[in-house]
């Protein structure tokens, strides 16, 4: 008789649960807050109520508990994200910040390769509103 094999960790569990992902979300806002083109997308005055959204939803993608779901039912992302102007420079400036974010938890290169590869698809899936082409002279 064999040995059973074991299940395969989440990914959620490969990078250290919650934790990994509330310092990955605080560290996006830190930038956040600072900067000049996305703060103002965010119209609570206190950054956390979303920066907890966004844990519960990158936490329940990975593989965590679907407490996102369970709450805000399904995640609808470009829905929810319709009132705001997304253009190249707004995708660009959450790249910037997310970055800095991935890149200070010290994860494996595969961990944070696929972490990445993640948000940034989402952030290119997010942009709805195209750049004002310049004036021919």
């Amino acid at each position: 008789m064999s040995a059973p094999v074991p299940e395969e960790a989440s990914f959620f569990t490969a990078v250290g649960g919650e934790p990994t992902f509330r310092r990955l979300v605080d560290k996006f806002y830190e930038g956040v807050a600072a900067d000049p083109l996305l703060r103002p997308m965010y119209p609570e005055e206190d950054l956390g109520p979303a920066a907890d959204r966004l844990a519960l939803f990158l936490m329940q993608y990975w593989g965590g508990p679907n407490t996102y779901s369970a709450s805000r039912g399904h995640p609808r992302l470009r829905m929810r994200h319709a009132p705001f102007r997304v253009d190249a420079a707004a995708r660009d400036a959450w790249l910037h910040h997310m970055r800095v974010a991935v890149d200070s938890l010290g994860l494996p290169e595969a961990h944070r390769t696929a972490l990445w590869d993640y948000l940034e698809r989402a952030a290119y899936f997010m942009v709805n509103a195209m750049d004002s082409p310049e004036p021919a002279h």
